[in-house]
Order: C-alpha cells, then structure tokens, then sequence
C-alpha cells in the first residue's frame, strides 16, 4: 500500500513538473484562469472530467451540485454577482439538456454564462455513442454564441472567443462543446494558442454617437417633468453610480427594475418606486436606460410621454416593439456620464426648482399609496396574508443582505415591500420567468460574499424543484435562509384557471401537497420551523439567522399563506398581454 501510494504522488509530481505536455482538460482551465473565473459548477460525467484534473492544478474551485439545472442557475448567479463570467460544465446528452433553463434564464436576462459541454469522441460521431446529441444546435437559440472546438490546439482560443462573445454589446451566454478525445488528447504547450488575458479585447465604453448624447442633453435641460427607468443592464454593467450622479445632477425622478433594485437608497429624494404609472403617465421626457420594452413594459405601449429616449448595449434592442424619440446604442454609465457634462451648467434656477415641484408631487402620490398598502402590509388574518409575509421579511433585511425572488405570486407581492439596502442585493429569474432558480442564486451568492447574509423567498413549488441542492450549498459553506410562501398550489396560474373555466375546474394541474417544508431543512442537519401566525414571522426569521450563525447550515422558515390572495398583476394577468 505504501508503495502504491509512493507511486501515485511521483506520478503526480512528475506532471506538475512537466509544463511542456498539456491536455485539453487543462487548457480549459488555464483559459478559464485568464477570463477570470475562479470557480466552475458542474455534475460530473465521463466526457467532462478532464476539465476537473486541469481546474486542480489551476486552482479553480469545482461545485459539483445534484442536478444540472442548479449549476447552470448557480453560474448565472456568480455573474450576476461578480460581473465576470460564470461557468457551467455538463457532461453530454442529459447534462446538457438539463442544464438549458439555466442557459435560457441567462439569454433573457442577459448574464454573462459560459456553458462548455462535453460530447462523445470525433472518432465516434454519427455512430450512436452514449449521451450523443445536438448540442449545439440546441443551444443555439438560447446562446450569442454556440460552437464546437475541433482540435485541442483551439481550445483556449475557442473559449476566449466564446468568452468574448458573452460580453459583445447586450451580455449574454455562449455554449461550446468539446468532444472527448479532444479533451482528453495531450499536445506541446507551445502549439496551442493561449491568449494572454486582457490583450485580446476592445473597450466596451462606447457613448454612441457624440451628436446623440448632445441631443439627448438639450432634451432633459428644456424638459419640465421628465422620468427615467433603470433596469438590469445598469448593474450588470457596473454603471449604477454614474447613473446615481446623473439623477442628481439633473434632477431626476429614477424608477429601478431588476438588478437595478437597491442601487439608491430609498431615503434618496431622487428614488421612487411606486409611482411608475404616475410618472410615465404625466411625464413629458421618458428614458428608458438598459431595459427592453417587453411584456414586463407592456411592449412600450403604454407609454405616452411626447418624448421617449431609450439607452441600451445592444442595438437591436433599441426602437423594437414602438417608435422612440432618439435611440444610443452604448454603454450605459458611459453614455450618461458624457451626457452629464453635457448638460452640466445649463439648467437655470427656476427649471431646476419646476422639477423639484414634479418630484415633490410624485412624493405625495407615493406617500398615499404606500398608506393605502398598510392595512395589507400588517394584516393579522390567519392563513398569513402573502403582503404581510412581504412586509415582514422587508423588515427583517439587513444592510448586506441579498435578496432572491424564486417563484410566481408570492414573489411578484414581494416586490411590493421588499426594498434590498444596497446595489446588486435584489436577484430575480427575469423576462423568463423561470422557477428554480433561487437555489443556484442563494448558493453563488453566499459563495461571491461570505461575509454578506443570503435569503431566498421561494414559493412552495419552485422550492419543491431544487431545494434538494441546499445540501450543496452546505456542503460548500454556502448556507442562506430560505422563506417558503407555502399556499399549496401554483397560485399565479391558478388564478387565470379559476377566472377562465370557473371553481369547479380551476384547481385542475396547479394544486400542490401540503408540505411540511421546515422538516426538510432538518432532514439536511440545518434548521426549519413551519409558521401559521402572522405574529411570529419575525421571531422565526431571526430564530433561523441565529441558528445559520451558530451552526453554518441552511435554514427554512416555511410559511403558510391564504391561498385565496393574489397580485394584482395576476388578477389582471397582465403577464400575458
């Protein structure tokens, strides 16, 4: 035995000498190396683990999770989290294929994802090998980038290609596949084309046309009322202080949607949050800044200020689905820094103070709408009101803790309360509107920031679809707080079942178990407590922060909701107009 072991470490110091001889797997890793990635989430399988032994000698973290779906979410995540790139490796066939509502998540909502995926040998193609599938051309549709490396000398190029893809104008993920013998296959380190990190890309800071930011700076010093929306390219692209220091120095009512939440603090004269109707309604300049006009924007056409400017990174987002005033293609905390200076110095004192009276206004109108909100807020009713639920957990908030969304309407009623404390603390599945997604977030999250506390309110079904990947986030201390909505059923679809076909049949396909979700937290050795009185929500949240503290486990707190209680999107269902 002692002989044996001899052998395997000489066998191992032998290729940590050897540098000149490096295989495909290894390749990989150092290419990830350069592109800054420092952890990849996986599941393991014959075609991929290569990839392993060279992240070892790189020293790149492996997270391997127990379903594809997770990982794929948990890369999304990282970059979210980062704003570098996130890595997920499958193995082929099924590890592929489970791993596609991740890589959807990330194309919609534009995250920066590497998706490298193995494949049967070249020597085996159209053969029928095992897990043998299209990959690419699955991924195509869902990626900006998709491809196969068909020599182990391209490796590392390949992936800079991929990586440089997820970057170009709108972020967004790129798939590559590599074939097994490829991967596997050793070659002279001198053959294969490594580019050097950081020599190989152009600037991404681009203000578009100058004569535009000009313009664009004469249309908010003439304008009396004007309103901007912030959506998530604002955080993906680090811009949220420049576009902080422009709602200022204009004087700006500013509206946050996705990973834009949290950017300003709500005490910010500059800040409003309730009152996006109000403003888009009365407002006589709109801008619309790294957001599209989807359904989440009713397509644009409900807007209908005589002035509409919209900034986005990618040009073909720019003007689809209605007109617009004028349009920059751009980067976003550039483009509104140069538009800053333009304007700097221009507006006279009464214009100024004319804007300061449509902010005031706006105030007031937010004022009697989030007074109209607390009777909802601090409902007593048993079930638990899902707005009292959304209150509580706002309350509960610490100044760094991150917060995650991962469900139907009990998330879509928590964007009514709850107001993240800082930038990049709000994480939501996006236009996909994927479930599932909170586990892989809460886990990248807690990876990203130790230091920082992680919560994710779930619904009861979107928990029931990944929460046994808690485990992995413990097992790679990673633990977070999980709150379930618990009302038994898919509530959001249930509401339209009902309206549409009547009670009788609106149950059908949307109803859950009841389930005790707080035993599963024990199951995993963390901690669970089930919640039926309104009054005891905030005890138990910091019972559960207590016991991750003190034990380094997940914790859920699952609570029962008044499955008869809906958002107003839902009552609307808007979604689907």
């Amino acid at each position: 035995m002692q002989k044996q072991s001899k052998t395997a470490h000489d066998t191992l110091v032998q290729k940590s000498k050897d540098e000149s001889i490096v295989s495909g797997g290894r390749l990989v890793a150092k290419a990830l190396r350069k592109e800054g990635v420092d952890t990849i989430f996986t599941l393991c399988g014959g075609h991929i683990i290569d990839i392993y032994d060279g992240c070892i000698d790189e020293g790149i973290r492996i997270v391997d999770v127990r379903h594809e779906q997770t990982a794929a979410h948990a890369a999304d995540g990282y970059a979210r989290q980062t704003g570098r790139l996130g890595c997920v490796v499958t193995t082929a066939g099924p590890g592929c294929t489970n791993a596609v509502t991740g890589v959807a998540t990330a194309f919609r909502s534009e995250s920066p994802v590497l998706h490298i995926g193995g494949q049967s040998s070249l020597t085996q193609h159209r053969m029928g090998s095992l897990q043998d599938l299209p990959h690419v051309d699955m991924m195509t549709p869902i990626t900006k980038f998709a491809s196969g490396v068909f020599s182990t000398e391209r490796i590392a190029d390949m992936i800079s290609m991929a990586a440089r893809e997820c970057f170009a104008g709108a972020y967004g993920p790129s798939y590559l596949e590599i074939p097994r013998d490829i991967l596997d296959a050793e070659i002279p380190l001198e053959k294969a084309r490594l580019p050097e990190a950081g020599q190989y890309r152009g600037s991404a800071r681009s203000i578009g046309d100058p004569a535009d930011v000009e313009r664009l700076a004469d249309l908010l010093v003439r304008s009396e009322k004007p309103a901007v929306l912030f959506g998530q390219q604002v955080w993906a692209s680090r811009s949220h202080q420049e576009c902080i220091d422009f709602v200022r120095a204009l004087d700006i009512p500013a509206y946050m949607n996705g990973a834009a939440r949290g950017m300003m603090q709500q005490g910010d004269p500059h800040h409003f949050d309730r009152t996006r109707s109000d403003a888009f309604r009365d407002a006589d300049v709109i801008l619309i800044v790294g957001t599209p006009f989807d359904f989440r924007m009713g397509y644009g056409k409900r807007i209908t200020a005589p002035t509409l400017v919209q900034i986005d990174l990618d040009y073909r987002t720019v003007g689809k689905n209605r007109d617009i005033t004028l349009g920059l293609s751009g980067h976003p905390g550039a483009v509104l820094s140069a538009v800053s200076a333009a304007a700097s110095g221009r507006m006279k004192a009464d214009a100024r103070e004319s804007r300061r009276q449509w902010m005031r206004r706006l105030r007031d109108i937010e004022s009697a709408k989030f007074e109209k909100l607390m009777p909802l807020f601090r409902s007593d009713s048993a079930p638990i009101h899902p707005y009292r639920l959304a209150w509580e957990i706002n309350e509960f908030l610490g100044e760094d803790t991150i917060y995650i969304g991962d469900g139907g309407d009990v998330v879509t009623i928590s964007a009514q309360a709850v107001r993240p404390r800082n930038p990049g603390q709000w994480m939501d599945p996006g236009a996909l509107g994927s479930l599932g997604v909170g586990t892989g977030f809460a886990m990248a999250a807690k990876l990203v920031n130790p230091d920082k506390e992680v919560m994710c309110l779930y619904g009861d079904g979107s928990f029931g679809m990944t929460a046994f990947d808690m485990e992995t986030a413990q097992r790679f201390g990673a633990p977070y707080l999980a709150v379930v909505g618990n009302n038994s059923a898919m509530n959001q679809i249930r509401f339209g079942q009902i309206t549409k076909y009547g009670e009788n049949r609106g149950d059908i396909g949307n109803k859950l178990g009841d389930v005790e979700f707080g035993r599963f937290a024990e199951m995993i050795g963390g901690y669970g407590e089930e919640v039926r009185d309104p009054n005891e929500l905030q005890p138990a949240l910091r019972r559960a922060r207590g016991a991750i503290a003190r034990t380094g486990k997940c914790a859920v707190v699952n609570v029962w909701i008044d499955p008869n209680e809906y958002a107003p999107g839902t009552k609307r269902q808007t979604m689907y107009k």
